[in-house]
């Protein structure tokens, strides 16, 4: 009898491990089972990053009726010293300490230039637009000049002719020797140019040229396609100061 007992004990045992083996596993929880799961995700490449300046060149507005732009930057302190702080006192006046500004964006032929072109667009830049340019074209009566003369001959609503503008001033790496000049110094157009060259990828001699108020630093000239790729300027070039020696008047 006992081992009649005995064998149905050990047959409850048997089906019970068998009943226990077919049961689902708990689920891991904790550090290691999010560990597991981490390790088992497919790994997935970050993105490449989008080129500022490839973004910035689809962007641009496209103009029509001119072959491309000349981006004139004129050296604010020459243009002070020539004309005194009645002039323009935004840009003149007290305190101000402007180096190269926007003089203003140009739309050109292979051969001249067409200015003062007939539009739908206002005659008159509203207030609105006119500050947010300020840093760079610092008067309203410059930027309503620039916009009149040359703006209205760029195909583009007033709007984005001043995008533009601001697009291909940023688009310009301005060097040192432009930046933080010393008092007054002695320079040559060919070592400004070479300098503008150096900060400048893609920028070739035939597409700057610099220009001289007599002896004095007037203007950078800064060709552009209508994308805002630098691009040769034959006419623009043949402008150029042809002065061995020039001198940069110091901001005041």
């Amino acid at each position: 009898m006992r081992s009649y007992a005995g064998f149905l004990a050990l047959g409850a045992l048997v089906i019970g491990a068998a009943i226990y083996g077919l049961m689902p596993a708990e689920r891991q929880t904790g550090d290691t089972a999010d560990t597991v799961a981490k390790s088992q995700k497919p790994a997935v490449a970050p993105a490449k990053p989008i080129d500022p300046q490839a973004r910035a060149k689809v962007q641009v507005p496209q103009g029509d009726g001119f072959d491309f732009y000349v981006l004139s930057l004129s050296w604010s302190p020459t243009f002070c010293q020539a004309n005194g702080s009645a002039r323009n006192r935004d840009q003149c006046g007290p305190g101000k300490r402007f180096g190269l500004i926007v003089h203003g964006l140009w739309p050109q032929y292979e051969r001249g230039y067409p200015e003062s072109c007939p539009t739908d667009q206002p005659q008159q830049v509203p207030v609105g637009i006119g500050r947010r340019m300020m840093d760079i074209m610092p008067g309203m009566g410059l930027i309503g000049h620039q916009w009149r003369k040359h703006g209205t001959c760029s195909g583009l609503a007033m709007a984005d002719y001043f995008s533009v503008v601001r697009q291909a001033f940023e688009t310009v790496r301005i060097p040192e020797a432009l930046r933080r000049p010393g008092p007054q110094p002695r320079t040559s157009p060919q070592a400004l140019e070479d300098a503008l060259i150096k900060s400048n990828p893609g920028l070739s001699r035939s597409a700057v040229a610099v220009t001289c108020d007599n002896q004095r630093l007037d203007e950078v000239r800064i060709c552009f396609s209508k994308a805002l790729d630098f691009r040769a300027c034959p006419e623009v070039d043949a402008n150029a100061c042809r002065r061995s020696e020039l001198t940069i008047p110091p901001a005041p």
